[in-house]
C-alpha cells in the first residue's frame, strides 16, 4: 500500500519536472534544487500519508469491538440481570458481547470448556468470574499467550497468575457490608440509646473463610461499632474466632452493645437455623443480620416457628444481604426491615467499560460495581427492582 502509492506520487513529481525543464530550458540551477527539494517534500508527505492510512486499518473501529464474557452461570436471574447491562452497555459503546455460563455453578468443566472457546474466538478481551481458577489455569495462559486482556467480574479470578486479569468489576463487600450497618442503626439507635441493660445484636455468617462473606460480616460488625461509639456506647464482639480476632472492636467487659457473631461447623441450612434460634431466644436480642442468601433464608425458617422478627419494641430487627424469593418475601411483608442487595445490572456495565477500555489499551483498575439497600417501600422501584433477583 505505502510502496504503490509512493510510487504515484514520485512519478507525478518527475513528470512535472520534466515539463518545467522544457518550458524554461534556461532556468537556474537554484530553480533546479528547489525541484528535487519540492519533490523529496511530496515524497515525504505522501510516505506520511501510507503511514497514517495504515495505521487507521490496523486500529478497529468501536463497531468490530467484540468481548466474550464467561459468568459461573446463566439461568440464574442475577447472571441474566449482569448479562442486561453488559450487553445495554456494549450496544451504547458499539460493541458486541457474548455472554455465556454453565447451566450451574458447580459445573466447572463445562465453564473451562467456555473459557477455551472463548478464547478460539479472538475477541478484543475476555469477562471472567471463576468457578475455579486453578481449573482454568492453562486457558488463562492461552489467554495471555494470545495477547487477550483479561477482566475478571463478581467473585472474579482468585489466585491468577500475576499480570494475567488486568482489573476486576465486582461488589466491594466491606462497604457493602457498611451500608447495611447504616441503614440498620437508623431502626436501632433508640432502641441502643433508650436501654436499660446491654442489648445484642447477631451477625449470622455462613463461613468464616470466604473472603466475600467475611467482608460483609466484618463491614457491618465495625460500621455498627462505630456508631455506637459515637453515640458514647460501648461494644464488644464475641463468637467465631475469626471476626473477633478480625474486627476493629474486640472484646470489652460489660459493654452496652454486644455483637455475637455465629458461624455454622459446615454451610447446612438446619444448622444456620439453629444458630438464628438460639440468638433469637436471648431475651437481650434486638437485632440479627444474615451476611448472605443462606443466611437471610435460615432466620426466615428459625422464624417460622418463633415469630420473633417484625417492627416494634417487642420484635427482633431483621437484615439480610442479597435477594431470592424467600428474602424478597420476608422484607415485603414486614418480617425483614430491609436488605442489602448487589447491582448486577451495573456490574455488567462495568465489566464493558473495563473490557473496552483494556482493549484499547488504556489502563485500567479493580472498580466497586455498587449495592443497594431495599425495603418494602422502595423495593418495586424500577433501579432497585431490576438488581432484585429469585
Amino acid at each position: 500500500m505505502k510502496k504503490k502509492v509512493l510510487s504515484v506520487l514520485l512519478s507525478t513529481a518527475m513528470v512535472a519536472t520534466m515539463f518545467a525543464g522544457c518550458g524554461s530550458k534556461e532556468a537556474s540551477s537554484d530553480n533546479a534544487a528547489s525541484n528535487d527539494t519540492a519533490t523529496e517534500d511530496t515524497a515525504d508527505a505522501a510516505e506520511d500519508t501510507a503511514d497514517a492510512a495504515d495505521d487507521t486499518a490496523d486500529a478497529a473501529p468501536a463497531g468490530d469491538m467484540h468481548f466474550e464474557i464467561v459468568s459461573k452461570g446463566f439461568q440464574h436471574a442475577y447472571w441474566q440481570a449482569v448479562k442486561k447491562g453488559a450487553e445495554s452497555k456494549a450496544a451504547e459503546l458499539g460493541a458486541t458481547v457474548n455472554f455465556v455460563g454453565p447451566n450451574t455453578e458447580s459445573d466447572i468443566a463445562d465453564q473451562v470448556q467456555m473459557l477455551n472457546n472463548a478464547i478460539n474466538a479472538e475477541p478484543n478481551a475476555i469477562g471472567f468470574a471463576a468457578l475455579d481458577t486453578t481449573a482454568a489455569l492453562d486457558a488463562i495462559q492461552t489467554a495471555m499467550d494470545s495477547g487477550i486482556p483479561i477482566i475478571g467480574f463478581d467473585s472474579g479470578v482468585s489466585g491468577a497468575p500475576e499480570g494475567a486479569v488486568l482489573a476486576n468489576a465486582s461488589t466491594d463487600n466491606y462497604a457493602a457490608g457498611a451500608l447495611a450497618a447504616e441503614e440498620t442503626y437508623k431502626i436501632i439507635k433508640d432502641r441502643i440509646a433508650n436501654a436499660s441493660g446491654a442489648v445484642r445484636i447477631g451477625v449470622l455468617s455462613q463461613d468464616a473463610t470466604a473472603e466475600s462473606i467475611i467482608n460483609r460480616g466484618l463491614g457491618f460488625i465495625d460500621k455498627i461499632a462505630e456508631l455506637a461509639q459515637a453515640d458514647g456506647k460501648t461494644v464488644t464482639v464475641e463468637g467465631n474466632d475469626k471476626y473477633v480476632t478480625d474486627s476493629k472492636v474486640g472484646k470489652n467487659d460489660g459493654a452496652d452493645v454486644i455483637i455475637e457473631v455465629a458461624v455454622p461447623a459446615s454451610v447446612d441450612a438446619s444448622l444456620s437455623k439453629t444458630d438464628c434460634e438460639t440468638i433469637l431466644n436471648k431475651e437481650d436480642t434486638i437485632c440479627i443480620y444474615g451476611s448472605n442468601q443462606h443466611s437471610g433464608e435460615a432466620m426466615v425458617s428459625a422464624n417460622e416457628t418463633l415469630q420473633k422478627f417484625g417492627s416494634g419494641d417487642d420484635k427482633v430487627v431483621g437484615v439480610a444481604f442479597d435477594s431470592g424469593a424467600v428474602i424478597k418475601g420476608a422484607v415485603a411483608d414486614g418480617t425483614f426491615a430491609g436488605a442489602i442487595t448487589q447491582a448486577p445490572v451495573a456490574m455488567g456495565e462495568k465489566l464493558v467499560e473495563l473490557l473496552y477500555a483494556s482493549a484499547n489499551g488504556e489502563s485500567v483498575e479493580n472498580t466497586d460495581t455498587g449495592c443497594q439497600w431495599y425495603t418494602a417501600d422502595n423495593m418495586n422501584n424500577e433501579e432497585i427492582a431490576q438488581n432484585l433477583y429469585d
